[in-house]
């Protein structure tokens, strides 16, 4: 094999991360409370969809409380919808988050958490302490109210 095929071979992609907040920080929400979080949810939220399709979400926050930003992360159908934990976690060392507020809405307008909900709640706590990221809440959301994870006492703690 000649040099220059050999070197073909052995093309590799260079992966650069970028990270920009225009957003000054004496400009950015604290976000201390959960009615605060729903509040910044409900802004952003798909008044066509929150009824309609199942919908993840997540508010990107540093250790000061304040937020970064917010994400979605994932659209789903009317009782459902697939959260990759590794996108959520891409986002979140992208935007050197320390923590995260996770949240969905319920297109039925029920606010009980699922089993599947508290599944996938604990399995994001659990890598999110792997990466020394803090899942903070986890919200369920209806276009009247909301329902907290933590308010409730049904957050899993780190490990």
């Amino acid at each position: 094999m000649s040099a220059n095929s050999l070197q073909s071979l052995f093309k590799v992609n260079e992966v650069e991360i970028i990270y920009r907040n225009p957003t000054p920080i004496q400009d950015r929400i604290s976000i201390k409370q959960s009615s605060t979080a729903y509040q910044v949810f409900r802004q952003t939220w798909d008044e066509n969809k929150i009824e309609l399709l199942e919908q993840f979400k997540i508010l990107l926050i540093d250790r000061s409380s304040h937020c970064l930003g917010i994400s979605e992360i994932a659209t789903g159908g009317m009782s459902a919808c697939v959260v990759d934990p590794r996108v959520i976690f891409a986002i979140a060392l992208k935007t050197k988050s320390s923590g995260l507020i996770l949240a969905h809405n319920h297109p039925s307008g029920g606010l009980k958490p699922s089993e599947a909900d508290l599944s996938m709640t604990n399995k994001l706590v659990k890598a999110g302490n792997l990466l020394d990221i803090s899942i903070i809440d986890h919200l369920i959301v209806t276009t009247q109210d909301y329902y907290s994870f933590s308010d409730n006492g049904i957050m899993p703690k780190p490990s």
